[in-house]
């Protein structure tokens, strides 16, 4: 464990798996203390040693403020927040419903507005912050059966960048990290080839491989340290190549 962020307090949504639980376990090696929240009971196995955890959903407004709120009391304020909560349809567009738009909208775009809000309210009224959110190369290139979610990420870049405008007269830089395809248990959540597809999409990355949720964790973690002091409102590809075409 390094002290690079001794002192700081994190906040991580969408934390009990994957990339989230590789940036609470990347935060607590360079010294923060973290909040980690997830829908999934599982996230409760985080808790201790510097790791509080809020089960909750994140699209509900009440967890946003209860999750800041809890940060605060147990460990004295909130210096950055990733929103790494996420969810995806894989549909064509004629089969999207109303409820898959609705329900990967709710986490993507409307999860990380709330958790931002009640973050940049806390970090303005206490000199600064960082705002992280977890983005996807879905917000610049289309993806075919991938309407929702390919438009959640498109509405998070934005708004990644409006929270950057706005944070910059008040010490808070926002940043978006944009994955290509992570090596995760997301992908069986809504494709039942997931493994096929994994591979199909490694070979369509000019680094030949996906990635795995380290990787992107170490990019979360350089954009929520004072390493990238200059860096906020960019879009950060972590790809592998795959928007560089």
């Amino acid at each position: 464990m390094t002290s690079e962020l001794a002192g700081k307090v994190a906040l991580v949504t969408g934390a009990a798996r994957g990339v989230g639980a590789a940036t609470v376990a990347w935060l607590r090696s360079r010294g923060a203390r973290v909040l980690a929240t997830d829908i999934r009971p599982e996230a409760e196995q985080l808790a201790g040693d510097g790791v509080a955890v809020l089960v909750g959903d994140v699209s509900e407004e009440d967890v946003a403020l209860r999750s800041a709120a809890a940060a605060i009391e147990r460990f004295g304020g909130l210096d950055i927040l990733v929103a790494n909560a996420g969810r995806s349809v894989n549909k064509a567009i004629t089969e999207t419903t109303a409820a898959d738009w609705d329900e990967v909208m709710s986490v993507n775009a409307r999860g990380a507005f709330l958790h931002a809000r009640e973050a940049f309210r806390v970090m303005r009224d206490n000199g600064g912050g960082a705002i992280v959110t977890v983005g996807s190369f879905a917000s610049t290139v289309g993806l075919a059966e991938a309407a929702a979610y390919s438009a959640s990420k498109g509405a998070l870049a934005q708004l990644t960048k409006v929270l950057a405008l706005e944070g910059a007269p008040h010490g808070i830089r926002a940043n978006v990290v944009a994955p290509g395809v992570i090596e995760t248990d997301l992908l069986d959540t809504f494709r039942a080839d997931s493994r096929a597809y994994l591979r199909s999409f490694g070979d369509a990355h000019p680094l030949g491989r996906v990635a795995q949720p380290e990787e992107i964790a170490e990019v979360i973690g350089f954009l929520a340290s004072p390493r990238s002091a200059f860096v906020t409102g960019a879009v950060v590809a972590a790809d592998g190549g795959y928007t560089a075409a």
